[in-house]
């Protein structure tokens, strides 16, 4: 990688903006930093109609770097557009769409790489016509109504981000901060896109998969003995990770140890490794086409008994199901011939 690599990154600003969905995902680029060993990474910079100040939703103001017109002129590497709502009486939420920023956010994507909104921003993109024809995601309050307004577009209110070729649509506002990190893996790949996520004390990196198939991010721990301890399983997923394996490695004695993964994250340690395992496993048959025996192997499972399980326990579905459903990438191999038959373990649990 080009330690002259420089992708600029424009987003979009309006009055009523959210605040988060803008100054998320430079946090995240701006990690991206301290991450590598050279100088690539992200320019972000703020673009409006005028150089005025923008009244976000929250009441911020913030100057805009440009106008619209300005960087329509510069090479722009991601178009990033958040979005905006209206709440009634009732607490309904609406998306609002200004049809002179959707017309500019048409303009510039026609001369940008990859064109991206973060949580109701998809329906800016949808106004725009960039998401016809294509599936996409939003806010799942206003997914009826994206839906609605827009019917050529393929909405799915469940993902936590999709990406249709060079078009990518984020879902809740926090999401931004995942859709940020799979834009800094696509880029600079996986590892890098896990440093930087645990900069940011997510430490496990959400995939793309349905959130109510997502196991949650870990709570943040409020000790160095067990922050190191979460580290070391990560590290070590695939090796022997009993409970007096942990605690030898904490130097300390197996009931404290237990005492203290209770305390800290609300679970036994033997639950939680297993659930680090089971995302382990989630992002592999998500984005790999690695057989369920060595998927098993490599996540620490050992069998693919003990996965098989373990899925049904988490996620209430097996591997085989998962993977048919969320494999990443369209005509890619979701299992092979007959790779349903692996998940044929009776139902004990």
């Amino acid at each position: 990688m080009s330690s002259t690599v420089e992708r600029l990154v424009v987003i979009v600003l309006f009055d009523g903006v959210d605040l988060l969905d803008v100054t998320g995902p430079p946090e995240v680029f701006a990690l991206l930093r301290r991450e590598t060993d050279d100088a690539a990474g992200y320019t972000v910079v703020l673009a409006a109609r005028t150089m005025d100040p923008v009244t976000t939703s929250a009441g911020v103001r913030i100057l805009p770097d440009t106008t619209f017109h300005d960087v329509s002129t510069r090479s722009i590497d991601t178009l990033l557009v958040p979005g905006s709502v209206e709440v009634d009486g009732n607490r309904r939420v609406r998306a609002l769409t200004d049809p002179t920023v959707a017309g500019w956010v048409k303009t510039l994507a026609a001369g940008t790489r990859r064109v991206t909104s973060v949580c109701v921003g998809a329906h800016i993109l949808a106004a725009a016509g960039l998401l016809d024809g294509k599936r996409a995601t939003t806010h799942w309050s206003t997914a009826q109504q994206l839906a609605a307004d827009h019917p050529a577009v393929e909405v799915d209110a469940d993902p936590i981000f999709i990406r249709e070729g060079d078009v990518w649509t984020g879902a809740g506002i926090s999401a931004c901060l995942d859709l940020s990190l799979a834009l800094v893996a696509d880029d600079f790949g996986e590892t890098v896109a896990l440093r930087v996520a645990r900069q940011l004390v997510m430490y496990l990196k959400r995939p793309s998969g349905q959130s109510q198939f997502s196991v949650p991010l870990e709570p943040v721990s409020t000790t160095r003995r067990i922050e190191d301890l979460r580290h070391h399983i990560m590290d070590n997923i695939g090796e022997r990770l009993t409970v007096a394996d942990l605690a030898a490695y904490a130097h300390v004695g197996e009931r404290q140890l237990t005492r203290i993964f209770k305390a800290e994250l609300g679970m036994t340690p033997s639950a939680y490794v297993e659930s680090v395992r089971v995302e382990r496993a989630r992002s592999q048959l998500e984005s790999t086409d690695a057989t369920l025996e060595r998927t098993a192997s490599t996540c620490g499972f050992g069998t693919t008994d003990t996965l098989i399980r373990a899925f049904r326990r988490q996620l209430d579905t097996t591997p085989t199901e998962y993977r048919l459903r969320f494999r990443s990438g369209s005509g890619a191999s979701q299992g092979g011939p007959g790779r349903r038959n692996q998940d044929a373990l009776p139902r004990t649990d």
